[in-house]
């Protein structure tokens, strides 16, 4: 069986992105060699995502207002994380929503998405630098 690992990282300039990762972790697919076989793809940040849906710009606005109408930034006295010193309470709990990581399916040396699946960062508490682990594994 190969193994074969990779870090994706990504600096946004404001505090929340959604960004199309599908190419990069394509092209670590095609690297890996792998024809049949599994992909994580992991936010290695608490305030950070990795999902799979639609990559329509209406849908990231609705995801927008929706993560802050569950979990609205303001007023950051609202969280007890932020007594810390901190102003990202808001952040993991987006994140906690939108999912950790995904795993797919490789066939054929593809990734198995259907028609309209793409894989996505999510990004809550941008401006510095972040990781997502691409993991392969199969023959």
């Amino acid at each position: 069986m190969k193994s074969f690992r990779r870090e994706l990282w990504f600096q946004t300039p404001g505090r929340r992105a959604f960004i199309n990762i599908t190419p990069e972790v394509e092209q670590a697919l095609l690297e890996s060699g792998v024809q049949e076989g599994l992909a994580l793809v992991n936010a290695m940040h608490i305030t950070a995502s990795v999902f799979i849906n639609d990559d329509e710009p209406g849908l990231h606005q609705d995801y927008e207002k929706w993560l802050e109408t569950l979990a609205p930034h303001e007023p950051v006295s609202a969280y007890r994380h932020n007594l810390s010193g901190e102003d990202n309470g808001d952040a993991h709990l987006k994140r906690q929503v939108m999912g950790r990581e995904v795993v797919m399916a490789i066939t054929r040396g593809k990734l198995d998405l259907g028609p309209w699946e793409q894989v996505f960062y999510g990004e809550f508490d941008g401006r510095r630098k972040k990781r997502v682990l691409v993991k392969i594994i199969g023959e």
